[in-house]
């Protein structure tokens, strides 16, 4: 995810092009949104406490992505041979295996030994 961000915050011809797809002249506004929303998940999965939230900030990202790919861009998108989409699934299922794995961390399923140590 980090390694995107710079193509979406300094508007590069692939990163232009492939949100206007999605959402035409307004490309700009889920472009530099979708960019801050993946650098806050990121932050959020270097921090121990917080890597869950991280996680579920990236599922929803990636969902996202992978619908898109799937509804209105397309698997292969400029002859990418589906890298992009690829990585998407990818990430997708690291943050799902992230997010099971540290689900003793998240506050409000209310786990015993996160009250133990209130």
């Amino acid at each position: 995810m980090l390694q995107t961000l710079l193509f979406k915050f300094s508007a590069a011809d692939q990163s232009v092009e492939l949100f206007s797809k999605l959402v035409g002249e307004h490309e700009a506004y889920l472009r530099i949104g979708t960019g801050i929303i993946e650098l806050i998940a990121s932050i959020l999965l270097f921090r121990p406490k917080t890597i869950w939230l991280g996680a579920f900030l990236t599922l929803g990202v990636m969902t996202g992505a992978i619908l898109g790919h799937i509804t209105i861009i397309g698997i292969n998108h400029n002859n990418d041979h589906g890298l992009l989409f690829g990585a998407a699934v990818y990430i997708f299922l690291i943050a799902g295996y992230l997010l099971f794995k540290e689900k003793d961390q998240i506050p409000f399923l209310g786990n015993k030994r996160n009250k133990k140590n209130l």
